[in-house]
C-alpha cells in the first residue's frame, strides 16, 4: 500500500504538509504572528525565520511523516489557498503497544475566535485516528490559556493531570494541563 500525503478538508479549510512553494506564506505567517505567538512557543531558532531553515524543515516534515513520526501541518483557508493561518502539528509517534503521539497548534491572531481551530484540529485527530490507527493522543495547555483550553474539551479531550514547570515556552519553565482522547475504533490489525 503506498502512503498518501493528506490533504484533509473541511467545511472552511484545508489542512496539509507544505511545500517548497509555501515558504513565503510559511515565512508571512509567522512573521506577522511572531508578537502573538511567542507567549505560547518554545525558543524561536536563530534561522527560524529564513528560507533555508524553512527549506530543510519541509523536507524533514515530509521525512518524518513517510517514516511514522510526525504529522506537521499547515492550514490554509479553502477559499484563499495561497495564505496560511494555522497549524497543527502531530508529533512524537510511538507505535507497538503505546499507540500515541502529542498534538500541537497555533492559528493567526486575526483569526481568532472564528472556530477555525476546533474545525482544523476536530479534522486532524480524525484523520490521526482513521487513518493512521493511532490510539491516543494528547495535548497540553498553559492554565492561563484557557482558550486552548476550551478548543480540547470542545473537542472530546479529557484533563488527566497537572506538570509543574513542563515545557520551556517563551523563555522560562511553564506549568501545563496535560489532557488526551482515545479513539473508540482503534483496530489491532488494520
Amino acid at each position: 500500500m503506498e502512503l498518501q500525503l493528506p490533504n484533509i478538508t473541511t467545511k472552511r479549510l484545508l489542512l496539509r504538509l507544505a511545500t517548497q512553494e509555501d515558504i513565503p506564506a510559511i515565512l508571512k505567517f509567522y512573521t506577522e504572528n511572531k508578537t502573538y505567538l511567542t507567549p505560547f512557543s518554545p525558543p524561536w531558532s536563530d534561522n527560524f525565520f529564513t528560507r533555508e531553515y524553512w527549506q530543510n524543515q519541509l523536507e524533514n516534515n515530509y521525512l518524518e511523516f513517510i517514516n511514522d513520526i510526525s504529522l506537521r501541518l499547515f492550514i490554509f483557508p479553502k477559499n484563499k489557498q495561497e495564505i496560511i493561518i494555522g497549524l497543527i502539528n502531530f508529533t512524537n509517534f510511538v507505535r507497538r503497544a503505546a499507540q500515541y503521539c502529542n498534538v500541537g497548534y497555533g492559528l493567526a491572531e486575526a483569526e481568532q475566535g472564528k472556530g477555525y481551530m476546533t474545525e482544523a484540529l476536530q479534522a486532524g485527530v480524525h484523520y490521526v485516528f482513521q487513518e493512521l490507527n493511532m490510539h491516543r493522543i494528547m495535548a497540553n495547555y498553559m492554565p492561563h490559556n484557557q482558550r486552548s483550553g476550551n478548543v480540547l474539551k470542545r473537542l472530546g479531550f479529557v484533563v488527566e493531570g497537572y506538570a509543574r514547570d513542563y515545557l520551556f515556552i517563551n523563555g522560562k519553565w511553564q506549568d501545563h494541563i496535560l489532557t488526551s482522547i482515545t479513539n473508540p475504533n482503534w483496530q489491532t490489525n488494520p
